[in-house]
């Protein structure tokens, strides 16, 4: 079962994109559980600094892979990241902005809120 849809901040989880879909579940939402090892709970807007770490760090990102129903994200895209990815972007100088609204409450086992609002879109 799914832990509750709650934010950062205390409220009901908001949509973080349906163009492209995304969320581990597939669902526009940056939700998880427990098949979600990875923790995609951070709803980030990509940049392309960001996508450059990720490719380079084995995670890409921006390429299109058809074969997965995948068209690859580009600069302004919003995403699910793993919160263990944001955090490992921000010790490098290359985090994304965050939509706190949309980024789920177990990122704060990882991420602190302090952390998150230095990067917070909305």
């Amino acid at each position: 079962m799914r832990d509750a849809s709650i934010n950062v901040l205390g409220g009901a989880l908001a949509p973080c994109s349906t163009a492209p879909v995304t969320g581990f579940y597939r669902n526009g939402c940056c939700d998880t559980g427990p098949e979600d090892r990875g923790q995609h709970t951070v709803c980030a807007v990509m940049t392309a600094e960001f996508l450059a770490l990720s490719k380079y760090l084995g995670n890409d990102l921006s390429t299109p892979r058809p074969e997965f129903g995948f068209a690859g994200l580009k600069p302004g895209d919003r995403w699910c990241l793993c919160a263990g990815r944001f955090l490992q972007a921000h010790d490098e100088g290359a985090a994304p902005q965050v939509h706190l609204a949309a980024t789920h409450r177990t990122t704060l086992e990882i991420v602190p809120l302090e952390v998150l609002r230095l990067y917070a879109a909305d």
